[in-house]
C-alpha cells in the first residue's frame, strides 16, 4: 500500500500508540478500541491501514525492532576493541538507568508475551534476535581481525551468549529496579572475552 505523508503520519501513529500500550499492559490486554483511543482514530481510519489485531502486532514487532537496532547499532557498528565494548556496555546502562529500570527490553517482552500463542510473531521476534546477535558477532568478528581476540574465539558462540547476557541482565534489572544485573551480567562476558585476548 502506498500511502500520503498523512496517511504514513496516521500509520505511525496508531503504530506508536500500539507500541506503548502493549508493553505497558500486554498484548493480551491490550484491544483495538483501547489503540483507537490512544491514537485518536475512527475504527474505519484503523481499520484501513491494519486488517486486525494479528497486523497491529506484526508492526508493532517491526516497530519496536527498529528502534532497539538504532539503539543497538549506536555501539555496535564502532565496536572494534575492548574500549568501544564498554562504551556499548555504558550506553544500554544509560539508558536503563534513565527510564528507572522500567519496562525492559521491548523485543523481549514481546517475546515473552507471544512466543507461545503467535507462531507468526515468534518468527519475526527471532529475526530480530538474529539482527541483534548479528551485529555483535560482526563486533567481535572485527576484534579478531583486529588480534584483540585470539583466532581460536569462536565469535558465533560468544555472539549467543553475550546476548543471552543482555536479556537476563534487563530482565532481572527491570525486576529488581535496579542497572547492577546488567552490568554484572555484560562486565562477566567482557572478564571472559578478556581472557581469549591475544597477550
Amino acid at each position: 500500500m502506498t500511502l500520503t505523508r498523512k496517511g504514513q503520519a496516521t500509520r505511525d501513529r496508531i503504530v506508536a500508540a500500539a507500541s506503548r500500550l502493549m508493553l505497558d499492559q500486554g498484548v493480551a490486554r491490550t484491544t483495538i478500541e483501547d489503540i483507537q483511543a490512544a491514537a485518536a482514530v475512527s475504527p474505519s481510519q484503523l481499520y484501513h491501514y491494519f486488517p486486525g489485531k494479528n497486523a497491529l502486532v506484526l508492526a508493532v514487532i517491526e516497530h519496536q525492532t527498529g528502534q532497539v537496532m538504532d539503539v543497538q547499532c549506536q555501539g555496535l557498528e564502532q565496536l572494534d576493541g575492548f574500549d568501544a565494548l564498554g562504551n556499548w556496555r555504558d550506553l544500554m546502562v544509560n539508558i536503563l538507568t534513565a527510564s528507572q529500570c522500567v519496562g525492559g527490553c521491548p523485543l523481549g517482552s514481546l517475546a515473552s508475551d507471544l512466543s507461545e500463542a503467535d507462531p507468526v510473531a515468534r518468527v519475526q521476534l527471532a529475526n530480530a534476535f538474529q539482527m541483534w546477535e548479528s551485529l555483535i558477532h560482526d563486533g567481535l568478528a572485527r576484534m579478531q581481525e583486529r588480534g584483540e581476540l585470539s583466532p581460536a574465539a569462536d565469535t558465533a558462540q560468544l555472539a549467543v551468549a553475550m546476548l543471552a547476557a543482555v536479556q537476563g541482565g534487563l530482565l532481572l534489572s527491570q525486576v529488581n529496579r535496579s542497572p547492577d544485573p546488567l552490568i554484572k551480567a555484560v562486565d562477566t562476558m567482557i572478564d571472559h572475552l578478556r581472557l581469549l585476548a591475544v597477550s
